[in-house]
């Protein structure tokens, strides 16, 4: 190798490429250009690892600031230092920072200190480079005078420093000093609020760890603090740090005894699940003598046979089996199930089968008392969970009536929801509606058609003709009280002839329609379908039970004969083809489409005062939406506030439903 100095370095290059040492070639070909004799025989004793005779070759050389490059390169910061002196005194700042650092890592803390003192430079410009510079040093001058003694020095620079991490790492080396006061100092300065308050255990000093406990975040040093306080009987503060320290048998421990909250016992094994817990607050129960909610929390806290066994005691079954149903698992439902069936009580056993998946089973007890209602429904819900074709296709069949029985329709209605046969369920919803409507209750009617409306158009579903006339007919009557008492008396008296033409809907409350229908035309001067009204009550079925209020006033109506008119009922365009129709009619006569209606006045929607609700989405006049948003009143079909409604587009809406409801 030494003869390379004499050699042609690109003979060199050839020959090292013979012997495949693809390291030297590399090398060798960075300085093949170089035309000094000094400084390419500088680098080749470099290479040859000959560094001092490197630094004088790299000395007498054009480029003598190389030998100071070379012995930054080799980390040789004291042969550097002496060199930067005289080449390069501004170079020096910044290889003392180098040395300070290689000297704090070999534990020779005071030179450490002497270089990252000579490191610190003058920043007048605040240039980002040397400001990284200098806090690196001041961070190793606040470390370096902590561990060679300064404390003061060190912890009032760490605390003037800008950043965090020069905070915790003093703080560290406090800590390991046993100078749990200083530390404790900087943590806090730092923020570093649990290690802060570690520290402060360490010192026993309790009253700083409770003013850091609120920014304290680690659950084991709320636990630590919440046992010196039980120690010194201070419950409540204690109760709070295990509360945070999320030591929740501890917290319930206290809660019992010695402060004496057990409904507080009771919220926190509900919220926390702790099992510990729940077996202290059943035992308290216990000693109380309040048997039922020692069940419950013995069943909680997976005492399952002790909390049977004070059931059967002391004839607390139902508490027992109220427990299992809100804490038990699939084993323990399963046994309770079995002994209601060695009880014979089909009910309970069946509910149990049903929470511990064995739905056949429960369906079969069920099947055996179909005509209890409360079993029937029970029936429905294990259909529903069991989500197996063929035993709900049985149980459909059953509530058909396939043994000769027929069952109420809402189960069979609440089934197809539960199962998702949305349009089963829409057929099904019509005729549960009319149960209602003939039991009289028009609104439970019109609620659950909306409720079946509105899971259609979820799905994007068309809207079965029957369903929907059903709903326009309820929802027509049901929102004549409201005209009448907004003294839209003209409107209220449309909707009645409207609900009068469907008045078969409505058996129960015939002749109080007809009635109210005869006095709201003749105010709004609809004479003629007053007259036809009249003369419908005046028939033998209807007139024995006419009120007597209205009598004498609908038999003068029917006296007078009905060759008097009706104010003429407005046109307005059709939103579909702008062909004029009756405001009141749900059909256009030129383009045949189905026409929506508003919610608020049960006309037909128009394009020029369009609408729809902002929580139900059914349409109707903007200026309606206003009028009654203005006087805060609610929507018509649900409930729901009308001030967010906006003017839009009634064609746009209707092509979005005429495309999306296929």
């Amino acid at each position: 190798m030494a003869a390379l100095l004499d050699s042609d370095v690109t003979m060199a290059i050839r020959i090292f490429r013979e012997i495949e040492d693809a390291a030297m070639v590399a090398a060798l070909e960075q300085i093949e250009t170089i035309e000094e004799k000094n400084l390419l025989h500088a680098q080749i004793y470099t290479i040859l690892s000959r560094y001092d005779d490197a630094e004088q070759l790299y000395l007498d050389s054009s480029r003598p600031i190389e030998a100071l490059n070379m012995r930054r390169d080799l980390l040789e910061w004291p042969k550097a230092l002496v060199l930067a002196e005289t080449m390069d005194p501004k170079e020096i700042p910044f290889l003392s920072k180098e040395y300070a650092q290689e000297l704090e890592l070999t534990g020779d803390h005071a030179n450490a200190l002497a270089n990252y003192e000579k490191g610190v430079v003058e920043n007048e410009n605040n240039t980002p480079e040397l400001q990284e510079h200098n806090e690196i040093c001041q961070s190793g001058i606040a470390r370096m005078a902590i561990k060679t003694g300064d404390l003061r020095r060190g912890v009032q620079l760490a605390k003037q420093l800008e950043g965090r991490v020069v905070k915790r790492d003093c703080a560290i080396i406090l800590e390991q000093m046993k100078q749990f006061t200083e530390a404790a100092q900087l943590y806090e300065v730092g923020l570093f609020y649990d290690r802060a308050a570690a520290v402060c255990l360490k010192a026993n000093a309790w009253a700083k760890v409770g003013e850091l406990l609120e920014k304290v975040k680690s659950p084991k040093i709320h636990i630590q603090y919440g046992k010196i306080m039980e120690k010194e009987k201070k419950y409540k503060i204690a109760v709070q740090c295990y509360e945070k320290g999320r030591d929740y048998d501890n917290q319930v421990r206290l809660l019992l005894d010695p402060l004496n909250e057990p409904d507080e016992a009771v919220r926190v094994v509900r919220e926390s699940r702790s099992i510990e817990g729940a077996k202290l607050v059943a035992k308290f129960f216990v000693k109380l003598g309040d048997h039922n909610s020692a069940i419950q929390f013995l069943v909680m806290s997976q005492c399952v046979q002790e909390a049977f066994e004070l059931a059967e005691k002391n004839n607390a079954l139902k508490e027992y089996a109220n427990a299992i149903e809100k804490h038990g698992n699939i084993s323990q439902s399963l046994e309770l199930a079995e002994y209601y069936n060695r009880l014979n009580d089909m009910y309970m056993a069946a509910k149990f089968f049903t929470q511990a998946g064995q739905y056949s089973t429960a369906m079969s007890l069920l099947f055996k008392n179909g005509d209890d209602e409360d079993c029937v429904a029970l029936a429905v819900d294990c259909g529903i969970k069991s989500k197996d074709k063929a035993l709900t296709n049985k149980l459909i069949k059953f509530l058909l009536g396939e043994d000769g029985n027929p069952k109420d329709p809402s189960q069979l209605f609440r089934l197809y929801v539960g199962l998702g046969r949305t349009r089963d369920a829409a057929n099904t919803a019509v005729v549960v509606a009319e149960i209602h409507q003939a039991k009289g209750s028009y609104r439970v009617a019109r609620d659950l058609l909306f409720q079946m409306h509105q899971q259609l158009r979820a799905q994007m579903m068309r809207i079965p003709l029957d369903m929907n006339k059903s709903l326009m007919a309820i929802h027509s009557y049901i929102i004549v009280k409201s005209l009448i008492n907004r003294k839209e008396i003209l409107l209220a008296a449309r909707l009645l002839i409207r609900t009068c033409g469907e008045v078969q809907r409505f058996p129960t409350h015939v002749v109080s329609i007809l009635t109210s229908a005869v006095v709201i035309c003749t105010q709004a001067n609809l004479k003629k379908s007053a007259h036809k009204f009249a003369s419908q009550l005046m028939s033998q079925e209807y007139r024995p039970k006419i009120h007597e209020k209205y009598k004498k006033k609908i038999e003068d109506i029917v006296r007078k004969g009905g060759n008097q008119n009706d104010v003429p009922e407005n046109n307005t365009p059709c939103p579909i083809c702008d062909f004029p129709m009756p405001d009141y009619a749900m059909s256009c006569d030129n383009c045949n489409n189905l026409v929506p209606y508003c919610i608020l006045t049960g006309r037909h929607i128009v394009t020029d005062d369009f609408s729809r609700c902002p929580h139900c989405e059914l349409p109707g006049f903007y200026s309606e939406f206003r009028k009654l948003s203005s006087i805060n009143e609610n929507c018509y079909m649900c409930g729901g506030d009308l001030k967010g409604a906006i003017p839009e587009d009634a064609k746009a809406y209707l092509d979005k439903m005429e495309n999306d409801y296929k």
